[in-house]
């Protein structure tokens, strides 16, 4: 995955929680959340994306990413959402206590690979996501596929 499709994706997930009564703007770049803005209820929030090729059960975040969301104001609502083959997953992390830190060897940047180094993670279940949709059909080719198709089309 790229730089540019993960732009495209973040800024999706932007769109469609902003139809259903959210504020939000997309940041992107290099700051430790992708969108920010406000919850349907006006509630301050920050949301940090993942998009994942592959399904996994547990869902990573690295701990100095979920330090960074904690660190901030403590009445902004911390999310962090993930995408993959199977389904979106979206945390609600200021009431989720977490699972013990593991230590990984990962590469040092998402998209460049090359050097490895250990990284501490979280794995979050599944089950401690509060909204949780899962993708009914062939999850192949991934679960923004059809939202660029039509936006394509459309153009």
């Amino acid at each position: 995955m790229d730089i540019e499709k993960t732009t495209k994706w973040e800024k999706a997930v932007v769109q469609i929680l902003n139809l259903d009564g959210w504020n939000l703007k997309h940041i992107g770049g290099t700051s430790r959340y992708d969108a920010k803005g406000l919850t349907p209820k006006g509630f301050a929030a920050v949301i940090e994306m993942k998009f994942r090729n592959k399904y996994y059960e547990n869902k990573m975040i690295e701990k100095k990413k979920y330090d960074a969301l904690m660190n901030l104001d403590s009445e902004v609502v911390k999310l962090y959402f993930v995408a993959d083959p199977k389904g979106n997953y979206l945390y609600w992390l200021n009431n989720i206590s977490m699972p013990p830190v593991e230590i990984v060897l990962a590469g040092k940047t998402t998209y460049w690979g090359g050097d490895k180094e250990s990284k501490e993670v979280y794995y979050l279940p599944e089950s401690k996501a509060s909204i949780v949709s899962v993708n009914e059909i062939d999850p192949m080719p991934g679960p923004w596929t059809e939202y660029f198709n039509n936006r394509k089309k459309s153009k």
